[in-house]
C-alpha cells in the first residue's frame, strides 16, 4: 500500500513493501503496524535505525503459515513522530506501547516473537512479564543484559548518547546514524531500493528524533533512566525456556558482535544458534533465505 504524506512515501520502493497498512492509536499517537496471514501470531520487533520495512521477506513468507504482526515504533516508520514533549522516548514506554498492541489485537494464542537491535530488549522485557503469552523466540543481534564486561561501547555511540553538541546535528541533520548503518549494517551491497526502503521514514530533521533517543536511552550506568528495566531483563532472562529459542548472528555486526552472541550462548548452550560469519547487522539483508529457511524450521513450517 503506497502511503503519501508530507512525511514518508512508499514511492520508489513499493514493490518491496506491497502491504495494507493499519494504524492503532496509543496514548494520542498513530502507532503503524502489519497485520499479514492467519494463523499463530509471530510478532517482529525491529530496532534502531530500521522498521517494519526490514521484516518484509519474513512477513511475505511466513504470512502464509501465520499471522504476522509488525509495528513501526512511535518516531520509526509510518508511526506518528512526536516532539519529546509529547512522547516519552524511552524502554519503558516501548514495552508498554508493545503490550498495548498485543491486548488491543486481542490475541489469545500463544505468540511467537523475532527480535532485533533495540527490538530485542523490547521485546524480552515484554516477554518475561508475559511468559504464559509466549511461545518460540528468535533473537538475532540484539542484547538480553547490560554491556558485557569484555564489550567496550563504541566510540561513535558514545559521541552521539553524550555530547549533544554532536549527536543532534550529526543524527538529526545529517542523518548520520541511518545513512552510515546503510554502509556498516550490511556486509553485501544494499540495492538502491532497498537503501531507500530502509531510510524513507526518516527524511527530515523532526523524523529523526526517534534515531537519536534510542541511542541516548542506551543504559550503561545505573544513571540511566532504562538501567532498571535492562537490569531487571538481565537478571531474569534465565526464565526463558532454552528449547524455546533460537539465535541467529551475523558476526560482522558493528555494535551487537560476538561478545553478545557469546553471553546468549554462555546463558543458554542447549539452545539452537546459526552464526553467519559473512554477515553484519542487517543479517536479514545478508541472508535472506538462509535465514528464512531456518525460521520457518524453527516454526515448524514445512
Amino acid at each position: 500500500m503506497r502511503i503519501n504524506n508530507k512525511e514518508t512515501s512508499t514511492q520508489g520502493f513499493e514493490e518491496l513493501y506491497p502491504f495494507e497498512s493499519n494504524f492503532m492509536e496509543i496514548r494520542g499517537h498513530k502507532l503503524h503496524y502489519l497485520d499479514q496471514g492467519s494463523g499463530s501470531p509471530v510478532l517482529m520487533v525491529h530496532g534502531n535505525p530500521t522498521w517494519s520495512f526490514y521484516y518484509r521477506n519474513l512477513v511475505t513468507h511466513l504470512s502464509k503459515t501465520h499471522r504476522t504482526i509488525v509495528p513501526d515504533h512511535i518516531g520509526c516508520g509510518f508511526s506518528d513522530k512526536p516532539g519529546t514533549k509529547a512522547y516519552d522516548y524511552t524502554l519503558e514506554r516501548r514495552v508498554s506501547d508493545l503490550g498495548r498492541l498485543v491486548d488491543q489485537l486481542g490475541l489469545t494464542e500463544k505468540i511467537s516473537l523475532i527480535v532485533h537491535d533495540w527490538g530485542g530488549m523490547i521485546g524480552l522485557a515484554w516477554a518475561l512479564s508475559n511468559l504464559d503469552r509466549v511461545d518460540k523466540i528468535v533473537i538475532t543481534n540484539t542484547s538480553g543484559f547490560l554491556l558485557p564486561q569484555a564489550k567496550k561501547f563504541p566510540l561513535a555511540l558514545w559521541l552521539i548518547k553524550y555530547l549533544k553538541f554532536f549527536g543532534v546535528p550529526a543524527v538529526l541533520g545529517a542523518n548520520a546514524f541511518a545513512g552510515g548503518a546503510l554502509f556498516l549494517g550490511s556486509k553485501n551491497r544494499l540495492a538502491p531500493k532497498v537503501k531507500k526502503g530502509l531510510i524513507a521514514p526518516y527524511n527530515s530533521w523532526k523524523n529523526r528524533i526517534a534515531t537519536l533517543k534510542f541511542v541516548q536511552d542506551i543504559p550503561i550506568t545505573n544513571r540511566d533512566r532504562s538501567y532498571a528495566i535492562v537490569n531487571r531483563v538481565d537478571k531474569t532472562l534465565n526464565r526463558l525456556a532454552p528449547d524455546k529459542l533460537m539465535f541467529l548472528w551475523g558476526t560482522r555486526d558493528f555494535v551487537f558482535d560476538v561478545h553478545f552472541l557469546n553471553e546468549f550462548r554462555r546463558r543458554f548452550p542447549e539452545s539452537q544458534a546459526h552464526v553467519f560469519e559473512d554477515a553484519g547487522h542487517y543479517l536479514f539483508e545478508d541472508k535472506p533465505e538462509q535465514t528464512l529457511a531456518l525460521i520457518k524450521s524453527f516454526f515448524g513450517v514445512g
